[in-house]
């Protein structure tokens, strides 16, 4: 079992789905849109473009704030691309945006990808100094 394993399911569920019927093509807003349907048709609690503060690593003080693609049940951050392929900046910014908040897991969905395949990145709280800080 792993980390929100059962919403996880319905997220890759979701991801397969847009993926299998709308393609590769398309720009990323619209792969932004069709995904909060399809949230909010299977009952999923989500906020797209939320804030989400990001936070000193040594202090725990309040640094500044994140907007991700969407936020699943203030649980999970989505971020989403529609390119050929991912760039290591990417996922280097990707692992920062789970060093630097209170959140854990994030998936990095690039539907522009001929091999399509969701990233699942995972950063627990008890690695993260500052979650004792918090200012």
């Amino acid at each position: 079992m792993f980390l929100e394993e059962k919403l996880s399911e319905k997220l890759m569920g979701c991801f397969y789905d847009i993926r299998n019927r709308y393609g590769k093509d398309h720009r990323e807003n619209f792969y932004h849109q069709i995904l909060l349907e399809l949230l909010e048709l299977r009952g999923i609690k989500y906020k797209s473009k939320p804030k989400i503060n990001k936070y000193s690593m040594e202090t725990g003080r309040l640094i500044t704030y994140y907007m991700p693609d969407i936020l699943v049940e203030n649980k999970i951050i989505i971020e989403l691309k529609a390119k050929p392929f991912l760039t290591t900046d990417d996922i280097r910014q990707t692992i920062e945006y789970l060093k630097t908040t209170m959140y854990e897991i994030l998936y990095i969905i690039n539907f522009g990808d001929k091999n399509f395949k969701p990233k699942r990145y995972i950063y627990t709280n008890d690695r993260k100094i500052f979650c004792n800080k918090i200012i």
